[in-house]
């Protein structure tokens, strides 16, 4: 920076001895462009200076490099991209979006941290994943919309809060209101009989897919949060001191599983686009998944109405609702690039073009006071009713050990759904899962 100064005024003292010899006589733009002539007026010296401070801004930009942003959310890719280019038309700061498939998600994540090549604002879970990755999380409390963020959603760590929520999301049977009567499906029973009598049908009556969190991680969150206190459990389990295949609530979610294994397609052969586009199509009367999913219906025509209705384990009547994930800036880049990327943050969260990606297109439920959805599809509707309502249940999921959900409990599920084991042996193994998870 120092050495363009210099440089600069040494071109300036040049051009202006040139003037004292040449006169008035016509010249060339500094940028050797069109030739001016005396026709025209110039101000060598304010445009230089000019110049100068369009260098300065441009070396500003460069220092703190474009931003990288790395998340999980598959469905908002091409509107986070779209998203991206309008900061960048509006800022002049390039912005580039990482792609994931979302299933190793955490671990390209981890990997590139942990090699200093790591994004400049990136998506985690609030939880067991932000505390394991807290030595790379800034300090984000000085942004300027901190405060109007919904009470206990914004991620805090040692009194400094570090994670912007993305968005309120909940998640249980999302069912075709023309194929099945909600209220006639409240406990195992009810369930195992609509999945007859869809099959009967010529219908899938529920799907699951491949992807780690949607085989496994989200609905076996259930049976955890319907605990009398889920994190406790869950430190006990790590530790050895209970077991699932002894807890009433998981003996059943093993029977909700071999239910799901005979009578539904088989979710290995399933992926995420399958299982939203079959659910689209009337193939399939519901499938587990949140409201997030909305977005996957955009291309088709969808001739019913659909809705969100808790999967009734237990006899639960109630939702899964938390905050799923949020922003965070890399605290190992620059100070430059933090900057840059609180910047963009608090573009998204308060200029009204970050604020209509947010509610609009990315389709995100409001956390923040100031912000309000101008309309909420039907998933979204039913989580803020259920939220209201104060029928929901929380995440313990986001306590699991890091990492367990890709690493240890998908090839635990994946063996279940390729082979006869017992909803008993399917439980030891989960069991075995989480303590290995946790050495």
């Amino acid at each position: 920076m120092k050495t363009k100064k210099l440089l600069s005024i040494l071109l300036s003292t040049i051009l202006a001895m040139s003037l004292l010899l040449t006169g008035c006589g016509g010249r060339e733009k500094e940028t050797g462009g069109d030739r001016k002539t005396d026709a025209t007026p110039t101000k060598p010296v304010e445009s230089t200076d000019k110049k100068e401070e369009k260098e300065e801004k441009a070396e500003e930009t460069k220092a703190a490099g474009k931003i990288i942003i790395f998340q999980s959310k598959v469905e908002i890719t091409d509107q986070l991209e779209a998203c991206a280019k309008a900061y960048t038309e509006e800022t002049g700061v390039e912005v580039e979006v990482w792609g994931t498939t979302g299933d190793d998600y955490l671990q390209q994540l981890k990997i590139r941290l942990g090699n200093n090549q790591g994004p400049t604002v990136f998506s985690l879970a609030p939880g067991a994943e932000s505390q394991e990755l807290k030595a790379y999380l800034a300090d984000l409390s000085d942004l300027s919309f901190v405060g109007n963020i919904a009470e206990n959603m914004a991620n805090e760590i040692d009194g400094k809060v570090v994670g912007i929520p993305y968005t309120m999301e909940g998640f249980g049977l999302v069912y075709n209101k023309n194929l099945i009567d909600a209220s006639k499906v409240t406990d195992y029973d009810s369930f195992v009989k609509m999945l007859q009598d869809q099959k009967a049908a010529g219908v899938n009556g529920f799907s699951l897919s491949q992807e780690s969190y949607f085989l496994i991680g989200h609905i076996l969150n259930t049976p955890f949060a319907l605990q009398n206190d889920p994190v406790g459990y869950i430190d006990k389990l790590v530790a050895g001191e209970v077991k699932l295949q002894d807890t009433p609530e998981f003996v059943e979610f093993a029977k909700f599983m071999e239910a799901i294994r005979e009578y539904t397609n088989n979710p290995l052969e399933v992926t995420y686009d399958k299982e939203t586009g079959d659910f689209a199509t009337g193939k399939s009367a519901s499938i587990h998944q949140g409201n997030w999913c909305y977005g996957m219906f955009k291309d088709y025509d969808i001739s019913f109405e659909m809705g969100m209705m808790p999967l009734p384990l237990a006899g639960n009547d109630k939702l899964a609702v938390s905050v799923p994930t949020c922003w965070y800036v890399n605290s190992q880049a620059s100070a430059e690039e933090i900057q840059a990327g609180k910047d963009f943050l608090n573009w998204l969260y308060t200029s009204e073009t970050g604020k209509k990606y947010l509610m609009e297109e990315f389709g995100f439920i409001p956390v923040v006071s100031t912000m309000e959805s101008p309309q909420l599809d039907p998933l979204s509707q039913a989580v803020s009713e259920y939220a209201v309502a104060g029928k929901t249940i929380g995440w313990p999921m986001s306590q699991w050990p890091a990492g367990i959900v890709d690493v240890y409990l998908k090839p635990v599920a994946e063996e279940f759904f390729t082979t006869d084991m017992s909803g008993t042996d399917f439980l030891v193994k989960l069991t075995d899962a989480f303590v290995q998870a946790g050495q």
